[in-house]
């Protein structure tokens, strides 16, 4: 397929995290062909029921292209005008996987043997599938993880740190609030309290930056609240113990702040005649620990529309990101 059809090929399944069986299948049926004809080996690497890595090899892999096959909800079917190809997971990262498909396909047909591809679950909600492919490495030297960074070698990415705040408190009648103990104000106190802590960063990956992504609690507007509850997302750029220390002080005895997730800020590098540039989102990096290699981070699109109902890739991207793969293995095969 030409990447712009296989980009809308892929887009049309849905794959909202951790629905990914089918597109599975479908890449492995693709990889399959693709292994046979020119003498590869593919197979599937099981993350949990009907959720499987998808990895091909092509000789001894030096190089392997990776990113995942999951999207955020809502599924939105593709669409296309002149310039751009449109629905969800076109540059988040639908476009990306048709790109290194069709890279793969353009270094096969002039000879070269030396690369992979992988293709895992649960990007988008834990890393699943690359934990997974982190205790099953295949010695490769080098790692191009597909993310949309507009086609730049991104230098380095920010981590997460997610806190659950709960407040407990004691129902009454809102006419004698006394009575009660409300659990709504004690956890806007510690929010406050949380959004005043002063964020590290850092000369490369900039500030970190903190997000009360969901608040909610009460039963009513004339109870008072006996419980209460908000989800905190930190994009960090830096070592994250003197901020799990200051939330929970500022949680001090009036909430409950649990850490849910943490993924640590990478630093990446950079090759001569790569444009580059940094981005504020985590990837699959961190989860892949080194194992399959020094990672290196680009993509076609742009972030600022993934997870978005615009969400789209632009043409000349794409084709140009096919070029950029080509090159990558290329040249990190000397």
């Amino acid at each position: 397929m030409h990447v712009f059809e296989l980009t809308r090929k892929l887009i049309d399944i849905e794959s909202v995290t951790p629905n990914e069986a089918e597109i599975g299948d479908f890449l492995w049926q693709y990889l399959h062909k693709l292994a046979l004809r020119f003498d590869g080996n593919a197979e599937r690497m099981p993350v949990e029921s009907g959720r499987d890595n998808v990895f091909v090899r092509f000789g001894d892999p030096t190089v392997v292209f990776s990113t995942h096959m999951d999207t955020v909800p809502p599924f939105i079917v593709s669409r296309e005008d002149e310039q751009d190809i449109w629905g969800r997971g076109a540059c988040d990262t639908k476009g990306i996987i048709a790109a290194m498909i069709t890279a793969a396909e353009r270094l096969l047909g002039a000879g070269q043997r030396n690369f992979g591809l992988l293709f895992v679950v649960g990007e988008e909600r834990n890393s699943a599938g690359a934990l997974v492919a982190a205790r099953n490495p295949r010695g490769c030297k080098f790692l191009i993880n597909g993310e949309p960074t507009e086609n730049k070698l991104a230098l380095g990415s920010k981590g997460a740190l997610r806190f659950e705040v709960t407040a407990r408190g004691r129902m009454a009648h809102s006419a004698y609030p006394e009575l009660g103990d409300s659990a709504i104000e004690k956890l806007l106190n510690a929010l406050d309290r949380i959004r005043k802590i002063e964020l590290p960063a850092d000369p490369v990956l900039g500030p970190s930056t903190l997000n009360i992504g969901t608040i909610g609690g009460g039963r009513a507007p004339n109870v008072i609240p006996d419980e209460a509850r908000a989800e905190i997302f930190i994009r960090v750029v830096g070592n994250v113990s003197g901020l799990r220390t200051a939330v929970a002080r500022a949680a001090e005895q009036e909430v409950d702040a649990q850490e849910i997730l943490f993924i640590p800020p990478v630093h990446l590098g950079s090759l001569d005649g790569f444009a580059t540039t940094v981005v504020a989102f985590t990837t699959d990096i961190p989860a892949f620990n080194g194992a399959w290699g020094q990672p290196f981070l680009i993509g076609p699109g742009s972030i600022h529309v993934a997870h978005t109902s615009e969400e789209r890739i632009p043409k000349s991207q794409l084709e140009e990101a096919v070029g950029l793969y080509r090159q990558l293995v290329l040249r990190l095969s000397k």
